[in-house]
């Protein structure tokens, strides 16, 4: 399998965060339902449900899993997207790990893994290397 880098953009289209548990002062555990819009190298929809922990009101550890349905080149599926990262007040930084196993249509046996910036705000940029077995036309039928 080749490995593949791309690049692109996603933005929030919709984020609700509710408080799962208040841990002390500023600190608390909270889940966020998250959907957002990929272009680039990435063209389709995502969701993502984000379990984050803030240790105060401006910093937190994230951990998630997300679905991203779309195309990756010329190939259209989904596939999951295993997520850590941390937000520091400014930028979250977070890291992917394609889910072996999770990749449908054209794009099952996809593996890789990339990570993700978001200022805050709506707006993420994106990487992803990846490696995707080639395409084979299925035999003509006689």
């Amino acid at each position: 399998m080749d490995q593949n880098v791309i690049d692109g953009e996603f933005n929030v289209t919709d984020w609700k965060e509710s408080t799962v548990a208040e841990l002390g002062p500023g600190a608390k555990l909270t889940e966020a339902r998250v959907t957002q819009r990929f272009g680039g190298g990435m063209s389709g929809v995502g969701s993502v449900t984000w379990l984050m922990c803030y240790t105060s009101p401006k910093s937190a550890r994230f951990v998630g899993m997300q679905r991203f349905e779309g195309s990756i080149g010329e190939r259209e599926g989904s596939l999951i997207l295993e997520t850590d990262g941390e937000f520091d007040g400014t930028v979250a930084k977070g890291y992917w790990s394609i889910v072996p196993g999770s990749g449908t249509g054209g794009l099952e046996g996809i593996e890789g893994e990339g990570q993700f910036e978001a200022p805050h705000g709506p707006r993420a940029t994106y990487r992803l290397e990846y490696a995707l077995e080639e395409a084979t036309a299925p035999p003509l039928s006689r």
